[in-house]
């Protein structure tokens, strides 16, 4: 149990992400060390090679002034001022003999650096230095070469030994002190990841305690308008969408019963009541007649759901043309005219000039049919409708008013939804399809439709459809009455 767990600890986002975290800290601050330390040690040799250099210059002036015994004297003197055990000095011949030293009891492994000695007396170099490491102890020596006259060689050292302590210390403390920040880091890390990834959790949890019968539930927004309230904010958006075609298919779902209910209802009673009772051939030939015309419904009812749903998968640009959207209202005003003229509506098309657009002609021809065929229908005796079609700024729009008894406004928001119809009782006739395929159609040409409607007073659809600017602009003005 207790593995599991940490396994399941290890595969974690904010544990990977303390990780990082982690590395980069030590890496960065490693570099950092480092840098740091290379620094101390160039000051400190820089500091050693600057005193040795000025002591080595100071005998070689004394001996050009004073001769070999007083610089003798004054090497003496510095090596007591400065300590035995700290610095030396020895100088001897270039064959190798040494001729005066100070107490080199603590400097025994000390040895000529050959190459050094060339520098100074070969190549004319005005002194040499270089770093040795005698066997018997654990700090380095800095030791400098510098010809003295002509036939002398002075070598004087001095022993890193406080500057290589304090250089240990230095990593010692450096070392403990990491290792305080890293439990640290680590525990800032992974508090500031634990916190970061708070939201990423809430979602989780949300969504695993949505189901089919739960979709209200939605993820908490802390309002710090960071990126997990935006992930928030898209999860709950997109719930409210996955709600809405939850709910959008149960209701279509009993609008698809009912509808085929009905019909099937029908066939079914007829059916039995010709088989029961039905003697004559008539009969079984008015039967066959309304199963027909049943069925015809029934199928122009799939039919219509099939384009709705090829629709909105989208309509293959290849298909469009440039299409004259006022011609193509007129058309369909003239098509109903004879209904309107039967239910006495005055039907009523105007144009202020051409409606240039890109479409499908079959399918923007439904848009134009659906919108005069159900203002007529809903428009009582003696009313009204208006066609109309204009051109605003970049959009042609295709207006269908009436003055009938208008929409009530709670079911404004559906009257685009599938199976929907106003009329409950499903007096009209119709399949509750026709403005789902319209708004499918309007939106599938990249266009919109709006919705204007007061009741007792009338309603209005406006489809907007992108204009067409390559074709010319004609005046039209005509009117049907």
């Amino acid at each position: 149990m207790f593995f599991a767990r940490i396994n399941k600890l290890v595969h974690t986002l904010a544990f990977r992400l303390t990780l990082w975290y982690a590395a980069v800290f030590i890496l960065s601050s490693g570099v950092a060390f480092a840098l740091f330390y290379l620094l101390i040690v160039r000051i400190v040799d820089q500091r050693i090679d600057a005193d040795l250099i000025t002591h080595a210059n100071r005998l070689d002036q004394i001996y050009a002034l004073q001769g070999g015994v007083m610089m003798q004297r004054a090497a003496f003197l510095h090596v007591q001022a400065v300590g035995e055990k700290k610095i030396f000095f020895r100088l001897f011949y270039p064959s190798g003999v040494f001729f005066s030293s100070s107490n080199m009891s603590y400097w025994k492994n000390i040895f000529i650096d050959q190459k050094a000695v060339v520098g100074v007396l070969s190549e004319g170099r005005t002194y040499q230095l270089v770093t040795q490491h005698p066997p018997d102890v654990s700090y380095p020596v800095r030791v400098i070469y510098k010809r003295i006259g002509r036939n002398t060689v002075l070598q004087m050292g001095y022993a890193k030994e406080s500057e290589s302590n304090v250089l240990q210390s230095f990593k010692r403390n450096f070392l403990f002190t990491m290792a305080g920040l890293l439990v640290i880091a680590a525990t800032v890390g992974w508090f500031t990841a634990r916190r970061a990834l708070a939201g990423v959790a809430s979602v989780t949890r949300t969504a695993r305690r949505i189901s089919e019968d739960d979709l209200d539930t939605r993820v908490p927004i802390k309002h710090h308008h960071d990126e997990i309230d935006q992930l928030a904010m898209t999860f709950n958006q997109m719930l409210d969408r996955i709600r809405q075609l939850v709910t959008g298919i149960r209701q279509m779902n009993d609008n698809i019963a009912h509808d085929l209910r009905s019909p099937i209802t029908r066939m079914r009673g007829l059916a039995e009541i010709t088989l029961t009772g039905g003697e004559d051939l008539d009969e079984f030939r008015q039967m066959a007649a309304s199963t027909i015309e049943e069925c015809d419904r029934l199928l122009q009812m799939i039919n219509t759901m099939l384009t709705i749903a090829h629709t909105e998968a989208g309509v293959d640009a290849n298909t469009f043309e440039s299409i004259d959207l006022a011609t193509m209202a007129q058309d369909a005003c003239t098509l109903f005219q004879p209904l309107a003229e039967d239910k006495g509506i005055r039907l009523q098309f105007s144009a202020d000039d051409t409606c240039p657009v890109r479409g499908n002609t079959a399918m923007l021809q439904r848009v134009a049919a659906n919108l005069v065929d159900n203002a007529i229908k809903y428009t009582p005796a003696a009313g009204h409708v208006w066609v109309s079609a204009q051109q605003r700024d970049r959009h042609c729009c295709l207006i269908v008013a009436d003055n009938g008894p208008g929409i009530p406004v709670e079911d404004r928001q559906r009257i685009f939804q599938r199976f929907f119809r106003g009329d409950q009782s499903r007096i009209q006739g119709g399949s509750g399809l026709g403005l789902s395929l319209v708004q499918a159609i309007v939106k599938a040409h990249g266009g919109r439709i709006q919705l204007d409607s007061t009741p007792e007073k009338g309603t209005c659809f406006t489809v907007l459809l992108p204009a067409d600017e390559t074709l010319p602009h004609q005046q039209a003005g005509q009117a049907i009455h």
